[in-house]
């Protein structure tokens, strides 16, 4: 009797390893690339909630856009928060967008370029790139000229444009892993 109960309990335990791998399988395939990389896209998710605002202080920092030393960079808005130890805002300024947006989530810097040449041909510089959509590089930029004209919109661009003053002061704040949150 003792062996066929081993049997018995060895076949469930099979059954159930089998069983869980499966599970972590399908999980593995259906999950993001990672917390803080999720998949891009140009929309946001179905549902994604606005960050709610303050009204009277449009350019407060927008509640839930994460804690400790990160970057925030809401679409909706066109606008960047440099946020530092206490969720402190050190700065705040407005950006061109580019014709390709980041879905909201949690990203990373990934890379940095003192000067180069954007995807639409303009020279920049203070390149700070954090995510990838459509096959297009997103950062923010500065144009070495200072311009911040919108780019074309038949164009698919990742530039996220700032003033020189500005992208400087990301350049100096954002490093290689440093949090950026992007909210709609």
């Amino acid at each position: 009797m003792a062996s066929s109960s081993a049997g018995i309990v060895t076949g469930l335990t099979a059954a159930a390893l089998v069983t869980v791998g499966v599970l972590a399988h399908q999980a593995s395939v259906a999950a993001p690339a990672g917390p803080e990389r999720p998949r891009a896209s140009s929309t946001p998710a179905p549902g994604a909630p606005k960050a709610p605002r303050d009204r009277r202080h449009p350019d407060a920092l927008p509640a839930g856009s994460g804690t400790g030393e990160r970057v925030v960079y809401s679409v909706d808005d066109d606008r960047v928060w440099l946020v530092g130890s206490g969720n402190r805002v050190r700065r705040t300024f407005r950006v061109t967008p580019s014709t390709v947006d980041p879905a909201p989530g949690a990203y990373t810097v990934t890379s940095r370029s003192n000067r180069v040449t954007g995807s639409d041909g303009v020279p920049v510089e203070h390149v700070v790139r954090f995510a990838t959509a459509q096959g297009v590089a997103i950062g923010f930029s500065a144009a070495v000229d200072g311009s911040t004209a919108k780019p074309d919109p038949d164009e698919r661009t990742g530039g996220v444009r700032t003033s020189r003053a500005d992208g400087e002061a990301i350049w100096r704040f954002a490093t290689i892993g440093q949090q950026v949150v992007v909210v709609p």
